[in-house]
């Protein structure tokens, strides 16, 4: 799917932008002094970890590295967060507050959807619930006797080394 797809490639390009976004929309927004340096000290700061954390996490899991697509769950949440972080970078007057709040939040349900999904991905697979086909396990079976019979078996015997 093109949207899984697109949002896995805009993971790393995010980690700089979104930063990025917070300095620039404090310029255009006109806001004071001190939310600059609340900007350059704390949110670019927390913004560039946290979404190479949630990066890494995200392409830590095998199914994300082999088909460089995200699973719809991380669409979802990286999608709110992103959306979030945009908006606190608007600095509206009166809302500024709840939407870096819903944007901490957003944060944290990115990093819990993203070690859920790595450590689901990462568990053992038991064989009770794997659905294996039994003509499968059977042809695997004959190849292998095949493979024995066919083989030829070389045996070496070696003489104990004599000491002089």
């Amino acid at each position: 799917m093109w949207l899984r797809r697109a949002l896995f490639h805009w993971l790393l390009p995010a980690a700089l932008v979104l930063p990025l976004w917070l300095v620039v929309g404090w310029a255009v927004s006109g806001a004071s002094g001190w939310v600059f340096l609340w900007v350059l000290f704390i949110a670019v700061p927390s913004v560039l970890i946290g979404q190479l954390v949630a990066t890494l996490l995200v392409r830590a899991r095998g199914t994300v590295r082999h088909s460089r697509e995200l699973s719809w769950w991380d669409v979802l949440v990286f999608g709110v967060w992103h959306v979030l972080v945009i908006a606190v970078g608007l600095y509206p007057e009166g809302a500024f507050w709840p939407l870096l709040l819903a944007a901490t939040a957003g944060f944290l349900a990115v990093f819990w959807v993203s070690l859920w999904q790595l450590f689901r991905e990462a568990r053992p697979v038991s064989l009770f619930t794997v659905p294996v086909d039994p003509a499968f396990l059977r042809g695997a079976a004959a190849d292998r006797r095949d493979r024995a019979a066919a083989e030829d078996v070389y045996v070496v015997e070696e003489a104990p080394r004599r000491e002089r």
